[in-house]
């Protein structure tokens, strides 16, 4: 059996309470505070294959300043870029995403998850 793995923000609320739903459902999952420890562009690329998205941009967090300080909204910016720039600055990730196997939804509403389990 595949475990499932939360990347969370315990300062985050939507991660809190998507960690506490996973847990009354009976789920221990790993945990990957992935402010401490940064994600690869690699380990990005493989979760947005899981997630059930179309864009790069849909798993990251566009309100940031960053986000926008980078230019990172310009339709020119490509998908590598997308990924480089949320391993150097794991702030951009939206968050909670659980991963489940194959698949991955990112908890906004925390409840989405549930689908994977």
């Amino acid at each position: 059996m595949t475990a499932i793995t939360i990347i969370h923000n315990p300062r985050c609320s939507k991660s809190r309470q998507t960690l506490s739903l996973l847990q009354e459902q009976g789920i221990s999952p790993v945990i990957v505070e992935y402010l401490k420890h940064p994600l690869s562009v690699q380990e990005l690329k493989d979760i947005f294959k899981k997630l059930n998205v179309e864009s790069v941009r849909e798993m990251m967090r566009t309100k940031e300043s960053e986000y926008k300080d980078a230019n990172l909204g310009d339709s020119t910016v490509n998908d590598d870029a997308l990924f480089e720039a949320m391993s150097s600055t794991p702030k951009l990730i939206e968050r909670p995403i659980v991963v489940n196997g194959d698949s991955a939804r990112i908890g906004r509403p925390p409840e989405s998850v549930l689908e994977i389990l």
